[in-house]
Formats: structure tokens, C-alpha cells, sequence
């Protein structure tokens, strides 16, 4: 278990120590998942984070990875959306993990939003909770912020119709507090609240109070309707009272607890108990400084090996300390790699 996990996300960190839990995690990973241990059966040790041995995003839609331990009670099934291929990442879920990923998450949010507890509010629908075995990305990307909430509310009938808002429960609770946290996907954000026609009489009260506006899923869909970032923040902050902020977050299935919130000054910050690479998409060399493959690592996934995934996505590590003060790497997000399917859960 990660002793990383209990120290401030964003301090400065003991990378030996980051190292050997690593190291303890893939050995872990390695006896207890027999397709792992057959992607890798020749590794032994490293003395660097860029020579673990990892697995491409890409197989979790292929494999049923999963740890087999006395230690590891495996669980629900988290799944991708697969908008365009029809096949969803399996990300087997485990109690063990699921409480690192859990206090990851919210360490992480709250560095960016504060501890405070607010009722908090997403546009989906609760179907998608009682989900016999399996639970979607969207939901599993709500519930990051679960910690963080002192209630919370579904505000959608429907979670594909953008015009299916319950405004009338939204004012229900406005009546009785002064903050409120609101998550959605990024499109589902624009076109459900930011473009919708909020009654008045509660557009009148949300002016009053400050909302903290979380998103996250991309901007694939507002790209193709030419909506930018400056637009939605400044539409959704309209909304809103004085102090209200919009955050967005980079996250994926396959590194549930792991999100990345974008910075004041445009940067996604990396916590002590993960770790970033950019290498290369055809010679796999680490890249700094310059445009390539986003892989991610971190040392609180058990119940399968997706503490370490090549993905599909491009960024750019950034040298140097950054003005907001948060130590470790930090990088810039910049698409996806061409012609590789577009992810339905966080497509970017």
C-alpha cells in the first residue's frame, strides 16, 4: 500500500521511495496475473521508472486482466463507453484499490477545489449506478468527487438527452446552501447547462451562490461545433456567483483514482504516488520537452496490472517548477495520436 498516498499530492517527493513501492506493486502484478507475467517474463528489476515493464491501453479491450492474490477480492467491472469500436475497457475493480483510488482522487481534487463539503451535482442519470456488474466511465469520473460532497444529486432523466434536466430538484437544493459542486462531462456540461435554457427562477438563485464547474471527457464533440475553452468557462461562469471556477480534469479508465486538473497556468500536475513518460511513438525513446506518447504510472492499482499503461494520447512534459507552486512533473495535454479510435470516455 502506498505510504506516498498519505503525504500532500503535490510535495516534493523521495523517489526512492516511489521506486520501491513500484517495484514491490510489479512484482505483485507479475506472480499474481499470469497474461502480465507472459507480456514481460523476462523482467526482473529496474532502477528507473521508464524500465517497468508496461502494458498498451489497447489491451485492456482485448485481455481480462486480472491479479489473482489472497489479498485481492475482485469486484464490479468498470467499462469504457467504446462510442466508436464497440469495445469497451475492462478494468477489473477491488476493494483494496478502490480505497487508494478513492483517497487519490479526492487528495488530488481538493488540492485544486478545497476540503469543504458541498451537495454536489451531476448531469447523467443514477441508472448507470445500479448497473448489474459492471459500472460506466462517466459515472466511475462523478464518483471521484464523491468524497468531497456532502450529498449527492443526478439531474438528468435521461443520461443522453441534454434537455432532460430536473431544474426543479436543482432548486430544491439551492434554497439551503451557498456552494455547490456540478460535474459533467465536458459536451454533457455544454449542452445540458451552459447552452440550456435555465428557468429564470433559478438562474436567478444559482447567481447567488458560488459553483465549483468540474468536468472532464474531452473536447472532441465541442471542437466539431467550434466551442472553445475561454467560450465554456466564460458561459458557464455567467451562471454563477462571485468566486465560482471551472475545473477541468484528464483522467482515464484504465489509471482509475489518477486525475490530472489543468492548473491556472494551463499545466496538468502529476501526484507523489503516480508518475508520467512521454515517449516516442515508433522508436518508444523518452521524449522531453517535446510532443509524444502519454504513458502513465502509479503505485495504488492491485487488483490488475493498469499501474502502468502506454495510452494513445499525446502531451509534452514542461522542464521547471511551475508558478502555481506544485512540485514533480507537469505537462501539457495535446490530443490524440492520429488515426487511433476516438475514446468515448476520455477522448481529448
Amino acid at each position: 500500500m502506498s505510504s506516498l498516498l498519505y503525504n500532500p499530492p503535490f510535495a516534493k517527493r523521495d523517489q526512492e521511495q516511489f521506486l520501491r513501492e513500484l517495484t514491490e506493486l510489479t512484482h505483485f502484478q507479475l506472480e499474481g496475473c499470469e497474461e502480465y507475467r507472459r507480456m514481460w517474463p523476462a523482467w526482473k528489476c529496474a532502477v528507473e521508472v521508464s524500465q517497468f515493464p508496461y502494458i498498451h491501453v489497447g489491451a485492456f479491450k482485448q485481455i481480462a486482466l486480472r491479479t489473482v492474490s489472497e489479498t485481492i477480492k475482485t469486484g464490479r467491472v468498470l467499462r469504457s463507453s467504446a462510442t466508436t469500436s464497440g469495445v469497451s475497457s475492462r478494468i477489473v475493480l477491488d476493494p483494496k484499490s478502490s480505497e487508494l483510488q478513492s483517497r487519490s482522487s479526492a487528495a488530488i481534487l481538493a488540492d485544486y477545489i478545497g476540503c469543504q463539503q458541498r451537495p454536489l451535482v451531476v448531469l447523467d442519470s443514477a441508472i448507470g449506478l445500479r448497473a448489474i456488474g459492471g459500472l460506466s466511465a462517466r459515472i466511475a469520473a462523478a464518483m471521484s468527487l464523491r468524497p468531497l460532497a456532502s450529498d449527492v444529486m443526478f439531474l438528468l432523466r435521461d443520461s443522453n438527452d441534454p434537455n432532460s434536466m430536473k431544474w426543479e430538484n436543482i432548486q430544491r437544493i439551492l434554497d439551503q446552501e451557498d456552494e455547490l459542486l456540478v460535474y459533467g462531462f465536458t459536451y454533457m456540461l455544454w449542452l445540458a447547462w451552459a447552452k440550456n435554457e435555465i428557468p429564470e427562477r433559478v438562474r436567478d438563485i444559482l447567481k447567488a451562490k458560488r459553483i465549483i464547474f468540474v468536468h472532464s471527457g474531452g473536447w472532441k464533440k465541442l471542437e466539431a461545433i467550434k466551442v472553445s475553452r475561454e467560450e465554456l468557462d466564460t458561459m458557464l461562469l455567467a451562471t454563477g456567483g462571485q468566486g465560482s471556477k471551472v475545473i477541468d480534469f484528464y483522467g482515464l479508465v484504465e489509471q482509475v483514482g489518477i486525475v490530472y486538473p489543468m492548473c491556472e497556468h494551463g499545466y496538468r500536475h502529476v501526484p507523489l504516488w503516480a508518475d508520467i513518460l512521454v515517449r516516442d511513438s515508433i522508436t518508444l525513446e523518452l521524449l522531453m520537452n517535446e510532443p509524444g506518447q502519454l504513458q502513465l504510472v502509479n503505485t495504488i492499482s492491485w487488483g490488475a496490472p493498469y499501474h502502468n499503461v502506454l495510452t494513445e494520447d499525446l502531451a509534452r512534459i514542461v522542464p521547471g517548477k511551475c508558478q502555481c507552486g506544485r512540485h514533480g512533473k507537469r505537462f501539457e495535454l495535446l490530443g490524440r495520436i492520429p488515426n487511433v479510435e476516438i475514446r468515448g470516455c476520455a477522448n481529448v
